[in-house]
């Protein structure tokens, strides 16, 4: 069964989303601790881990955590390339995080790069851990959003997301897809692009855009985690805080901000209820607040 997804930006006209896949997925994705696969906990530690985007700001903290995941870089892109790679390092688990928001091959990147990691941790039988965005939807449901949610995307890079989240869905089934938010670091830790356009001056924030910010180590734990976790399907792995960019911009530089309403054709709330994350993994999902006290 297919439905037409609803569309209301200007960058996004209506397409066909397969219900079935996501469906079928979630009924992997039940509320309750899951199985460890290994021998209880550090399991992670002796599985062959294979970070995408290992030079990211997500990858990086990924790497850091797991110091001996492998990192080879290739173009995803390059559908022999990606196989040649993981048939090489034969990993147990695929943790694929590398993107490109726009510009030039940014759909090549994100769809069609998915779908060629897909095939490949397919074809070496390991697990794959694939991340996706808030912005698969459009904020208007008038509430926080679960994982059956159906995507809803109105910009173009949350249309490429909700694609590339079909096309894995359609390779391989048992794949997890996390959803997150903005991704922030954080006192003594590196600056993510959010945390340098706060202390911008001349930058306006928009305070009816609604996101879920996480930390990212508290990103990175959780995501090593669900490598040895038997999860599949859409799961929300957000910070507990629902607040506007105006407040996130606040909170990371201690003063009030340039504060405007987003224009049209922008998601609005996109906030994520992660309750079925907290109550699969033993890593913290901290709020944002709690993150700059």
């Amino acid at each position: 069964m297919a439905v037409a997804a609803t569309a209301t930006g200007r960058h996004v006209s209506a397409r066909l989303i397969d219900v079935s896949l996501y469906e079928t997925a979630l009924g992997y994705n039940r509320p309750g601790k899951a199985s460890d696969i290994g021998s209880g906990e550090g399991t992670v530690s002796v599985m062959r881990v294979h970070v995408t985007g290992a030079t990211g700001y997500l990858g990086t903290e990924l790497v850091r955590l797991a110091p001996a995941a492998t990192r080879g870089r290739v173009e995803v892109r390059d559908r022999e390339a990606v196989a040649a790679l993981l048939e090489r390092v034969r990993p147990d688990v695929v943790i694929h995080t590398a993107y490109r928001q726009d510009g030039d091959g940014a759909r090549e990147i994100v769809v069609d790069g998915s779908e060629n990691i897909a095939r490949a941790v397919v074809d070496v039988g390991a697990r794959l851990v694939h991340l996706s965005s808030d912005v698969v939807f459009d904020g208007r449901k008038g509430g926080a959003y679960l994982e059956e949610d159906m995507p809803s995307p109105c910009t173009d890079y949350g249309q490429m997301k909700a694609d590339a989240e079909e096309r894995v869905l359609g390779i391989a089934p048992d794949a997890v897809l996390v959803r997150t938010s903005l991704i922030v670091g954080g006192p003594g830790h590196v600056p993510s692009k959010h945390e340098l356009v706060a202390h911008d001056s001349s930058a306006t924030f928009y305070e009816d855009e609604i996101r879920s910010p996480i930390q990212v180590g508290d990103l990175a734990a959780a995501l090593l985690e669900l490598a040895s976790l038997d999860v599949s399907g859409p799961l929300n792995v957000a910070g507990g805080d629902a607040v506007s960019r105006a407040e996130l911009a606040e909170l990371i530089v201690g003063h009030a901000v340039r504060r405007a309403e987003a224009p049209p054709g922008r998601p609005l709330d996109c906030t994520l209820d992660s309750t079925r994350a907290v109550s699969l993994l033993r890593s913290e999902l901290r709020g944002v607040r709690a993150v700059f006290a």
